[in-house]
């Protein structure tokens, strides 16, 4: 019997691939573009359509359907509402990770479920263990674009209704299906920052929902030596566009970010970067993709594992307690700038077995 798929189509040259790979293994394919964020703005910044009429370019090449999805409500209700309370407390939110949980393998699972498809896919760098199995996520094949960093938040029963067809390929073999096809895609420049946000300057757009209070900028002394244009617009190790220039008495080293201070609503910043490193981290909202590390952790066993506190970062040696839906996480070396709202990935290997989110961090025990 033929399975049947649906495809997020993003307007991507990933999930173009996918649809071609899913088809050329005699899945009944069908695509969905989800439209997640209102365009009130106009169309400057925001690519959806463009995306949305690369995407039926493809579809129409493959001679399948293309559907839509308009999930802006639920987008700005569980995602947007989420990254901006981030900002106000002094936290710097990772809005793909929970667009991945609320929304590409939530929503839309539980949309192509009703319509009836047997299962879902994506264009993620990411592959899995076999449908039927016991649910394990791994590395994508390539490391420059693995993205199960993204996925570490999304409960293994969502990804296991879910297909990743490149996974097992390199960016640039993923192109060069796509070339073959004819896709016009196949040359596509990949998407970069945060959605919603597109080219315009971040700055501009988050002052428009988070209120800018200024306040001192002190040194780690306690030295005021500037002043801030409101704590959200800065990030942890953060080093241009703090405002700083040249200053009698002080050498011409560069100036980070290395704390916030939001009861005075004070920016610390230094010029030792030894500053920013973090030897623990605390997370919490633990999501374990792999059953072992739970029912492990669950005994009371310290988990040795290595974990990302970001995007593409090498694997770190760390160990990890859990206590209930908390962790704390402590590295063999420090690490540079580990920052509260992010998320803390963990894995074995290739194998990636869940993660959480970061609350605090810091040096010492």
């Amino acid at each position: 019997m033929t399975r049947s798929v649906m495809v997020g189509m993003s307007g991507g040259v990933d999930s173009a691939v996918a649809a071609l790979i899913l088809k050329e293994c005699g899945y009944d394919v069908a695509g969905l573009f989800m439209k997640n964020w209102e365009e009130d703005d106009g169309t400057e910044y925001c690519t959806a359509l463009a995306d949305y009429a690369d995407a039926a370019e493809v579809c129409k090449t493959l001679g399948i359907e293309l559907a839509t999805a308009n999930f802006s409500a639920e987008y700005w209700d569980n995602v947007f509402e989420a990254f901006l309370a981030d900002y106000r407390s002094g936290r710097t939110p990772n809005p793909d990770v929970l667009c991945n949980r609320e929304i590409k393998f939530k929503l839309f699972t539980d949309y192509a479920a009703e319509l009836g498809f047997d299962t879902v896919a994506t264009g993620h760098y990411a592959r899995r263990s076999l449908p039927g199995e016991s649910f394990r996520l791994f590395k994508g094949c390539d490391v420059n674009k693995d993205q199960t960093y993204f996925l570490q938040a999304v409960p293994a029963a969502q990804l296991d209704g879910c297909l990743f067809p490149v996974g097992e390929l390199t960016k640039p073999a993923v192109r060069d299906r796509a070339r073959d096809a004819g896709f016009a895609v196949h040359d596509k420049k990949d998407s970069t920052g945060i959605c919603f946000i597109g080219e315009r300057r971040f700055a501009d757009f988050l002052g428009r929902y988070v209120s800018a209070s200024s306040g001192p900028i002190a040194d780690t002394e306690g030295a005021v030596i500037g002043e801030h244009r409101g704590l959200a617009f800065y990030t942890l190790g953060q080093r241009q566009g703090i405002g700083i220039g040249g200053m009698r008495d002080r050498d011409e080293r560069p100036w980070y970010v290395a704390a916030k201070d939001m009861e005075t609503n004070t920016l610390i910043v230094t010029q030792d970067e030894s500053d920013l490193a973090a030897s623990w981290l605390n997370a919490s909202n633990l999501n374990w993709i792999s059953p072992g590390p739970s029912e492990r952790a669950s005994a009371g066993e310290a988990l040795s594992c290595t974990a990302k506190t970001r995007y593409r970062q090498p694997d770190q040696p760390c160990t990890v307690t859990v206590d209930g839906d908390r962790a704390r996480v402590v590295f063999d070396q420090p690490q540079r700038a580990v920052t509260p709202g992010q998320y803390v990935a963990f894995y074995d290997g290739d194998e990636c077995l869940g993660g959480g989110r970061i609350d605090a961090a810091g040096s010492g025990t």
